[in-house]
């Protein structure tokens, strides 16, 4: 199998309040991106905006809504929209790359300015599904996903909140929506068939009409078979993170804990070398923790903790490979730090995003020499950042901003000291 021509990835999953061990739901996201990309987090304030105003995204300018909601989010350095984030109500959404038989349009809106569109705009995530389908019926989806490349992509979603989550695939402007009963996963494929519970207008027509479906009475419409294409990026990509997220889920249905999930994210099918002797004709090659550039390399990921009060809410943000990496809380009612939200096209050390590259880079060079001390030394730190944080939920802003700022420095230590010690 040669290299695809193109880069994709993202792997995300969710667990609703019934079937998690804290009784809050929970959520989480891998960003799979170019390796050398740096994506560091955003954080947009709650604003009130008068009328006329507009917002320019990444490829167009749209008219604004009167408010806009607070905002933690992760993007590449060079666009507007979020490949993932976390709202002041607890609503989350990520995106991910499809491929579909429909062609991509040259401009519109990008899936990632939908994620973030969606995130300030919406209180819940029914609320997002609506707002966000009624913006690609007006706008399209379109434009180039990367910054060196002309290559835009068809998008999938997943939305959730404390109460409820849905899996939203599109191609172009039409799309098929279910609704999460238990536990989903999605990767870099149409998954929804013949279970939708609702589709946008045209989509069953539109599939017919190029031949892509042949109607009757008896077969219910199915989304993917119809949509679906595999030609430019086959099954092996995606088929087996998608398997092993579901695995994982309903293996531990019931008792899936924010800790459990933030391994997942780090998989590498329990092996320390994410690749070893596997090829790209092998699917245990794309794990969900990705290093496989040019396809894509995990550059972001998030675990979100969504209880029914918001104010407890936890987005633990980790920037670059999770394997390697820490995940940091951080709370909804109080700033990011600059270095979080800091970093460009370039190396500087004031991106904690391009020092925990360079950690990476570090491992990279003999997995099974330096993984296991990078790992046992950020696990300590990691329990430990996550005991405190549990003891701060019901804190006041200044006590959750003060251990904020001390954990970010704490992290970047630690970081630091663990490249003086890999060399």
């Amino acid at each position: 199998m040669t290299w695809p021509n193109f880069r994709l990835s993202c792997d995300s999953l969710v667990a609703l309040a019934p079937f998690t061990s804290t009784g809050a739901t929970l959520f989480a996201k891998n960003s799979d991106r170019p390796a050398l990309e740096c994506q560091p987090l955003c954080d947009v304030p709650a604003r009130e905006h008068g009328a006329g105003e507009t917002v320019q995204c990444t490829y167009m300018t749209i008219p604004q809504v009167p408010r806009t909601y607070r905002v933690i989010g992760s993007k590449p350095y060079w666009c507007w929209g979020f490949e993932h984030g976390m709202n002041e109500h607890g609503l989350v959404i990520g995106n991910h790359t499809v491929f579909t038989k429909e062609p991509v349009a040259s401009s519109g809106l990008l899936g990632m300015d939908l994620v973030r569109l969606g995130l300030e705009r919406c209180r819940n995530a029914r609320e997002a599904v609506r707002v966000m389908s009624e913006l690609l019926a007006t706008y399209g989806q379109g434009g180039s996903g990367f910054v060196d490349k002309d290559w835009p992509y068809h998008n999938s979603f997943l939305l959730a909140d404390a109460h409820e989550a849905f899996v939203w695939e599109t191609s172009g402007r039409h799309w098929a929506l279910r609704s999460v009963r238990e536990v989903a996963s999605l990767s870099n494929h149409l998954s929804i068939g013949s279970d939708w519970e609702e589709l946008g207008p045209d989509t069953m027509e539109f599939a017919t009409e190029h031949g892509w479906w042949t109607a009757d009475r008896e077969t219910r419409f199915d989304f993917a078979a119809a949509y679906r294409d595999t030609t430019m990026a086959p099954e092996v990509i995606s088929s087996g993170r998608y398997a092993r997220t579901c695995e994982l889920l309903q293996r531990f249905k019931g008792n899936i804990s924010p800790s459990r999930v933030r391994s997942w994210m780090r998989d590498h099918y329990d092996r320390t070398d994410p690749r070893g002797t596997l090829t790209p004709a092998d699917p245990e090659f794309f794990s969900v923790c990705m290093h496989a550039d040019p396809v894509g390399t995990t550059t972001a990921s998030l675990v979100a903790e969504i209880p029914e009060n918001p104010n407890r809410a936890i987005y633990w943000a980790c920037l670059g490979a999770p394997c390697v990496g820490v995940y940091l809380p951080l709370f909804l009612d109080v700033a990011v730090p600059n270095v979080l939200t800091s970093g460009g096209a370039e190396y500087t050390p004031e991106s904690a995003w391009w020092r925990a590259r360079r950690v990476l880079e570090c491992v990279e060079r003999d997995w099974n020499a330096h993984l296991p001390l990078v790992r046992s030394t950020l696990d300590s730190l990691e329990h430990a950042l996550a005991e405190e944080a549990y003891q701060l939920v019901d804190q006041g802003t200044r006590e959750r901003q003060a251990f904020v700022d001390a954990a970010t420095a704490e992290v970047l230590e630690v970081l630091d000291d663990l490249l003086r010690r890999l060399g």
